[in-house]
């Protein structure tokens, strides 16, 4: 927790004196000719620094566990500030009164954002350079049962966590579960943390474990207030990866805290209203792109320029969606889109790629069928099978269906069973603990899978 607290408070520093600095020295060189050039400016730029600090921290720029060093992040931080350079030049020649200080040139305004784009990236994957060097690679330590530890473990391997997994065990079993898992006991992993031999990124403790007794409990109360990252299982899925685990669904899990969204009516009339402003601006501004689009798909086989399919949305009401038809007309074949499918023609191929196929999608937002951001709309043949395999899995259908979502910029596209209940991990995520914040970061993630075409 504090190394967390000691990376966003750097970060923050350093955006603030980034701001400081280059907006200064951007307004000196181009109103050097000005008598007060050499005025600094200060209080003026707090607007600025502060959107600036809302899209990074949209992006997770402030968060430690950020990849710093990936092109994904880097696009994403990118395509951040250049929306908060939009946005600044909205709110400075738009809609301040005329006399603001940043008034005087909006070349200065929009060259200080261009120069902030890579000089605050280039020290953030500096620092985060430095870290990786200098730390040492704390475990995570897994108190539980063998079996939900291998599961836990397998999980840390698919989602790319670098940090090794210690079982400790409870129950005396001596022989490690899972090839390369370390095995100790939970009173000698106790005994390592507490003398400092023993790095830890986190203790994940297994909810349901009732094995701990009094005086081992005590001991992990004492770490806690040490400082060492104690979490439930539950908890660790959400704050690492941002999912609910499916182990902990039953019946009673909508009665818990969250769900904003189906629990306070202003949250929904709020997302409502966006909706229709951003689908009506969207169409109209798509319009011409829409109609090139639509041509091509004509020209490429005389077919129908539309695809109509029954999806269901909230509270299980089915309803017809509109997408741009991306495949041959009556292809048939598997219900899933593969990699390279042959059924989907030329054309198609660059609408998926572009997620321009999506956009028709923008009338059913207008019709109240669906949002701009929640769970993907789900073909209802492959609802029946799903609510037939998995428990709770209509709890998605608590809120309209997206065009986009937290599972569809979280997960790959998802084509068998297993994909299906890895993406409802991160619908279920979205809606307990929905927020127009949340909505905004999966906004730029959207942009960004536009941008570099991965879609399918």
């Amino acid at each position: 927790m504090k190394r967390s607290l000691s990376t966003a408070v750097s970060l923050f520093l350093l955006d603030a004196l980034a701001v400081l600095v280059v907006f200064n020295l951007i307004g000196w060189a181009r109103l050097h000719h000005v008598a007060d050039a050499t005025h600094f400016v200060g209080l003026p730029l707090v607007g600025p620094f502060a959107l600036m600090v809302t899209g990074f921290y949209l992006i997770d720029g402030y968060r430690r566990r950020t990849d710093m060093l990936s092109l994904d992040y880097a696009s994403e931080h990118l395509i951040s500030l250049f929306a908060v350079m939009l946005a600044a030049m909205l709110l400075t020649f738009v809609f301040l009164p005329e006399g603001y200080t940043l008034q005087q040139s909006r070349i200065v305004v929009m060259v200080s954002f261009l120069v902030l784009m890579p000089a605050t990236l280039v020290y953030r994957r500096a620092l985060y350079t430095a870290r990786l060097r200098e730390r040492r690679v704390g475990s995570l330590v897994y108190v539980g049962d063998a079996t939900h530890c291998v599961a836990f473990a397998a999980e840390c391997t698919r989602l790319g966590l670098a940090q090794p997994v210690i079982y400790a065990s409870i129950s005396g079993i001596t022989v490690p579960p899972f090839p390369g898992l370390a095995l100790v006991t939970f009173e000698e992993v106790l005994g390592q943390i507490e003398s400092g031999r023993l790095e830890v990124e986190a203790l994940v403790l297994r909810e349901s474990n009732r094995e701990l007794s009094a005086e081992l409990s005590q001991r992990l109360t004492q770490l806690y207030f040490r400082g060492v990252p104690t979490y439930t299982l539950e908890l660790f899925h959400q704050v690492y990866w941002r999912k609910i685990p499916l182990y902990r669904l039953n019946q009673t899990w909508l009665f818990q805290e969250g769900f904003q969204i189906a629990r306070e009516p202003v949250f929904e009339r709020m997302k409502r209203l966006s909706d229709i402003v951003l689908a009506g601006v969207g169409l109209l501004l798509a319009s011409p792109v829409l109609a090139a689009a639509a041509l091509g798909i004509w020209l490429e086989d005389r077919g129908p320029v539309f695809f109509r399919q029954t999806r269901i949305g909230r509270n299980h009401v089915p309803f017809q969606i509109l997408k741009l038809r991306s495949m041959r007309v009556n292809a048939g074949g598997d219900r899933y889109t593969q990699v390279d499918d042959r059924r989907i023609t030329r054309v198609g191929r660059l609408l998926r790629a572009s997620r321009l196929d999506e956009f028709p999608q923008l009338i059913n937002v207008l019709r109240g069928e669906m949002s701009m951001i929640g769970p993907r709309a789900e073909w209802d043949v492959l609802v029946r099978d799903y609510e037939a395999e998995i428990p709770c899995y209509h709890f998605r259908h608590l809120v309209k269906p997206g065009i986009t979502g937290w599972a569809q910029v979280s997960y790959p596209y998802g084509a068998n069973m297993e994909d299906t209940l890895r993406k409802l991990e991160y619908d279920l995520y979205y809606i307990r603990h929905f927020s127009f914040l949340l909505d905004a970061a999966i906004v730029l993630k959207t942009i960004h899978i536009m941008i570099f075409g991965k879609g399918r």
